[in-house]
């Protein structure tokens, strides 16, 4: 019993310290998300991106990489511009840019798991669009493409206002009124993941034994880097499937990916399950539900596949430049969370301009036409399930932290 109070405790106390490190980088990140969505809008990207299919696709990784890193936003998002006439290529390339490349999720990575990652989330990201365009220009799925357009032709016009010049607008505060709106709808979006995440890192670093993901994870342990090609592809196709269990969105899940790799799994397989975020279930569904099950099937297909070169492709050049990183590298657990250092002041600045925006939405929000844009359509089920899973979530984290600091 006691050796139970003293892990729920750890474990507690690990998804604290977990949050507050992360803390002012989800803040920065939402913010800049935020502003980007209010003075930068769909329709303006469609308008830019034209109908020449190389600059398209440049164009919309570009609007992709400034856009939110939320996959229900980023698949709503990507239908609406292919909806209204971007090419089926540039949507892709929007969708995976907006998960992979965006600056919130960078300063993540760079926080749990160092520059590596970092440089393989962003190289990675591109990666994983050049292969979707090879393949889709390969395949050519011209009657598929056609059909998922055909199915969007239903829907109500979702058209924004963007004759409003953008320089004029950031000067205002109603427009910062906006944005602080939209940080909160950020917020809204992620809290449950995020919370849940953060927990079950926790909760696997006091409680699951390196047996298991040695297990899992054939051949990886605590300072073993040395894989054959069929280990490596054997943790690229496990790490999607860790993810699917665990789906609790691409934030959430990088304290899990830096507790994979402190445990000994290799960087291939870590990059795949952080790349995994768009080939889960819930996002499989929502896709149906946009296009037909056919093109949501296919866009799977395209995302599994260029999931699997993207790591291989990484692990081996890192590996070329003997750039691997070190699993030792990553402390999860007896780390001094709370120490006054950068990470401190950084929080306390980032929780204050949090609370500007905070007032501004609550307090500025009168006569102010929001006009937010859509968000793909989640399951309720699934939304009361995570809703409900972050109130446990909040009591086990409440009862770990008073039984490690009042009861042992």
């Amino acid at each position: 019993m006691n050796n139970f109070l003293k892990q729920w405790g750890e474990a507690a106390y690990t998804t604290a310290g977990f949050f507050w490190m992360a803390l002012w980088a989800f803040v920065l990140g939402y913010l800049i998300s935020s502003m980007i969505q209010i003075f930068v809008t769909e329709k303006r990207m469609q308008k830019t991106m034209g109908e020449e299919e190389g600059k398209s696709m440049v164009l919309g990784t570009f609007f992709g990489f400034i856009s939110s890193s939320c996959s229900f936003a980023a698949l709503a998002s990507a239908k609406s511009i292919f909806k209204k006439g971007a090419s089926f290529v540039s949507s892709i390339a929007f969708l995976l840019a907006s998960t992979n490349l965006v600056i919130e999720l960078g300063i993540i990575i760079s926080i749990f798991l160092g520059w590596q990652f970092v440089v393989g989330e962003y190289v990675g990201g591109v990666l994983l669009i050049l292969i979707c365009w090879i393949l889709i220009r390969v395949i050519n799925p011209k009657k598929l493409i056609e059909k998922a357009r055909k199915n969007l032709e239903d829907e109500d016009d979702d058209s924004i206002d963007d004759s409003k010049d953008w320089k004029k607008q950031i000067q205002k505060e109603s427009s910062w009124a906006k944005v602080a709106r939209k940080y909160k709808m950020e917020w809204q979006m992620v809290w449950k993941d995020v919370t849940v995440g953060f927990t079950i890192a926790g909760i696997v670093a006091a409680f699951v034994p390196d047996s298991f993901f040695q297990t899992l994870f054939i051949n990886s342990g605590q300072g073993n880097t040395d894989f054959t090609f069929l280990e490596i592809l054997e943790h690229i196709i496990v790490g999607p499937v860790a993810a699917f269990l665990t789906f609790i969105g691409s934030m959430g899940n990088i304290p899990l990916a830096a507790l994979l790799f402190g445990k000994g799994v290799s960087f291939a397989g870590v990059m795949a399950f952080i790349f995994s975020d768009l080939v889960v279930f819930p996002v499989l569904r929502i896709n149906a539900k946009y296009y037909g099950w056919k093109m949501s099937l296919f866009i799977l297909f395209l995302l599994f596949t260029a999931l699997i070169g993207t790591s291989l492709a990484l692990h081996y050049s890192f590996d070329l430049f003997g750039a691997l990183p070190d699993p030792s590298q990553v402390k999860i657990q007896d780390s001094e969370y709370f120490k006054i250092d950068y990470t401190f002041f950084l929080n306390i600045a980032f929780l204050l301009i949090s609370g500007y925006l905070v007032y501004l939405g609550f307090f500025k929000k009168k006569d102010i036409d929001y006009n937010m844009s859509e968000m793909a359509p989640k399951s309720q089920l699934l939304e009361n399930i995570l809703k409900y899973a972050a109130f446990i979530c909040y009591l086990w984290l409440a009862g770990g932290l008073l039984v490690k600091f009042f009861i042992q």
